[in-house]
């Protein structure tokens, strides 16, 4: 049994928007990942159910890693079908706001979304959200927003709706956001989650093949390359990898091809902060993992414009990618900082 979480004043409003509402749409960040592709999908399986209109609104295209997730391709992506998807949104009545914290995370959607006189539900698990809708379902510690919607959904005694499709795209939403379940995992709730997911029918190993260990030629390729150019600081215990615009084009890089590239670092024995840098069409993509009690989401926060959690962190710059590097360089004496501080702690 699941311990109460969500407050029972939220629950009761987003009950009552569904009682009373049928236009449903539902969003999530800009390039979307695991997490928030699942959960807008699990949602929308699991509405359409009871009835809804539905619909899942991305600001871009999702990654071909993902493709294979139950209702795929019904999802509008907004750079591709903007004025389509700008209708739904200003026709929609209730707008659910999956895994984002901040209107600037749906890119150049953000203006639609915020002109929508729909009601918003936020659920989300990234810290200090902004106060954009009416509902604001937000809990950092939990491993990912599709757990968190998953409990949601039993609150709202939606348990029995949610069908195989929907716990498929719920698990892989909470298996992509804690690398298998390998990190930020270690709470026992989220292995009942899977229990109950596993009796919906899913195939756990079967998922995990075709999201995650699924990978191209040119994939591997452009892993192997951007691993063997892998820059490591053993006294930060730091590694930091880099690819250009022009080293991408080379391997016929599509988005999500460096899916879990940031991870790959974390795996040589007493590297506990790995930076991976990627030139991206407008701006310079930052991702970043830590082992430990390494808070990277700060060091996002303070040298890249972003943040996220304790030990995956991301963010973005508007520079080239040699600034973006000596940024990074900028980073390690807080690192150092950071370990400094918890020996003295211990």
């Amino acid at each position: 049994m699941l311990q109460p979480l969500i407050e029972e004043s939220k629950v009761k409003a987003v009950r009552k928007l569904l009682e009373e509402n049928d236009r449903i749409v539902i969003t999530c960040h800009m390039s979307p990942d695991g997490d928030a592709v699942g959960s807008s999908l699990g949602l929308m399986h699991t509405l359409s159910k009871i009835g809804k209109d539905v619909h899942v609104v991305t600001p871009d295209r999702i990654p071909d890693s993902l493709r294979c997730l139950p209702g795929a391709k019904e999802i509008v992506p907004y750079s591709k079908y903007t004025d389509f998807a700008s209708k739904l949104l200003r026709e929609a009545e209730v707008i659910f706001c999956l895994d984002f914290n901040a209107l600037y995370r749906v890119d150049r959607m953000s203006d639609a979304l915020a002109s929508a006189t729909a009601k918003k539900v936020l659920v989300d698990h990234h810290e200090n959200p902004e106060d954009f809708a009416d509902i604001i379902i937000s809990y950092p510690r939990q491993s990912s927003t599709c757990a968190l919607l998953f409990r949601l959904l039993c609150r709202l005694e939606l348990f029995g709706m949610i069908g195989r499709k929907a716990a498929t795209c719920i698990y892989t939403g909470m298996m992509t956001d804690t690398g298998n379940f390998s990190y930020n995992s270690n709470d026992p709730d989220l292995y009942v989650i899977i229990a109950e997911l596993i009796r919906k029918g899913i195939n756990k190993d079967e998922i995990y093949k075709k999201v995650m260990d699924t990978k191209s030629l040119n994939v591997l390729k452009l892993h192997s390359y951007a691993i063997a150019n892998m820059r490591v600081f053993e006294e930060q215990k730091a590694a930091l990898i880099t690819l250009s615009a022009e080293e991408l084009k080379k391997f016929n890089y599509r988005k999500g091809d460096t899916e879990g590239l940031v991870n790959v670092p974390l795996s040589i024995p007493g590297i506990i902060y790995s930076v991976f840098i990627r030139e991206d069409e407008r701006e310079i993509k930052i991702s970043s993992r830590s082992k430990g009690d390494l808070r990277v989401n700060d060091i996002c926060e303070k040298f890249f414009n972003g943040g996220g959690h304790i030990n995956a962190s991301g963010g973005e710059l508007n520079c080239s990618l040699e600034e973006a590097v000596d940024i990074f360089m900028l980073t390690l004496p807080e690192v150092e900082r950071q370990l400094l501080d918890k020996l003295k702690q211990k």
